[in-house]
């Protein structure tokens, strides 16, 4: 196995509401291996976002994280100081937000962004950034003559995306975290999307964090998956592992879920319920209420389980699926 590079250890993020704590993340703890593309998969509300914001020490007032670390190389960067901080983020971890094709300045030239962002973190010649955005452009199959001296409004909603992903990879980091990177966008651009990603890891073997909902997606890019809902991490493995041989009631579920356009539409079942509600949990397992095996009186959802290893780097928290071996 690879070395780890970043290890996300029992991490709680709380957000102090009127109805009282809600936990978006609740002691989860994931490690991320060098060189690797991790899929980080769960429905709206489970707190793929949160956690990703988590890594960068950047979750949004009124959320505060109280408890636990997150090691970069070893070093716990929520201990850090802001000039380390500042450093790591961009330099060696940066992020593709959600929807982040409208998080550019509309005032400004697409040169212009690329030179803000690399005058935020080191002291370059224009020249030398002006070069080195021309060819992260043609990396991701754009023209640099054209997209650079165009405001975002010009710029079509993949080819949007397309120039944030080439700026976050303006300063060489070693991780880069993808938020629902073709959110809004249509099916063929999605693909097309997903086509770069996989040529830039293959490439220079950037690490990645890959966040969606889509199963399918995660199924075609990443070499591990991790599973979260409502705030847990409920099971980590292989995609190979994950789709064959899940163990989580819900990540079954989730798979069940997904369209195939080699499978027959009516054997697709949409997990029934909804996601708990995270100020009042239901006590026992947060699943149980919308979970097969307790419908059907095989397992009492007694308990929230905690994550644990069934086989080599096959992790869940469902003792039932465990004991039976399903």
């Amino acid at each position: 196995m690879a070395e780890k590079i970043l290890q996300i250890k029992d991490i709680t993020v709380e957000f102090k509401i009127k109805r009282g704590i809600l936990k978006a993340v609740d002691r989860a703890s994931i490690d991320l291996y060098k060189g690797e593309i991790l899929g980080i998969v769960g429905e709206s509300g489970s707190g793929k976002s949160t956690l990703a914001s988590t890594i960068l020490n950047i979750v949004t007032s009124p959320g505060v994280i109280s408890s636990g670390e997150i090691l970069y190389n070893g070093r716990d960067m929520l201990k850090a100081a802001d000039e380390e901080i500042r450093q790591f983020r961009w330099e060696k971890v940066s992020m593709v937000f959600q929807a982040a094709q409208n998080s550019m300045n509309p005032v400004m030239k697409i040169k212009e962004h690329f030179l803000e962002t690399a005058a935020a973190h080191k002291n370059f010649s224009e020249e030398e950034v002006m070069g080195k955005a021309g060819k992260l452009l043609e990396y991701v199959r754009l023209d640099p003559k054209q997209v650079l001296n165009s405001y975002p409004h010009q710029l079509s909603g993949g080819m949007k995306q397309r120039t944030i992903i080439a700026m976050s990879l303006l300063l060489d980091p070693d991780i880069l975290i993808l938020d629902e990177p073709t959110t809004a966008l249509d099916v063929i651009t999605q693909a097309y999307i997903m086509d770069i990603l996989k040529h830039i890891h293959n490439d220079i073997g950037i690490t990645m964090i890959f966040l969606t909902h889509d199963v399918s997606i995660v199924g075609k890019v990443a070499d591990r998956m991790a599973v979260m809902y409502a705030g847990n991490v409920v099971e980590i493995g292989s995609v190979e592992d994950i789709f064959y041989n899940g163990r989580h009631p819900y990540t079954n579920g989730l798979i069940n879920a997904a369209p195939s356009l080699v499978d027959d539409i009516t054997k697709r079942r949409a997990i029934p319920g909804s996601p708990p509600d995270l100020v009042n949990p239901p006590a026992g397992c947060r699943f149980g209420p919308r979970c097969a095996l307790r419908t059907n009186g095989q397992c009492p959802g007694g308990k929230q389980g905690e994550l644990k290893e069934i086989s080599p780097g096959h992790y869940t928290t469902c003792s039932e699926s465990e004991r039976r071996g399903a």
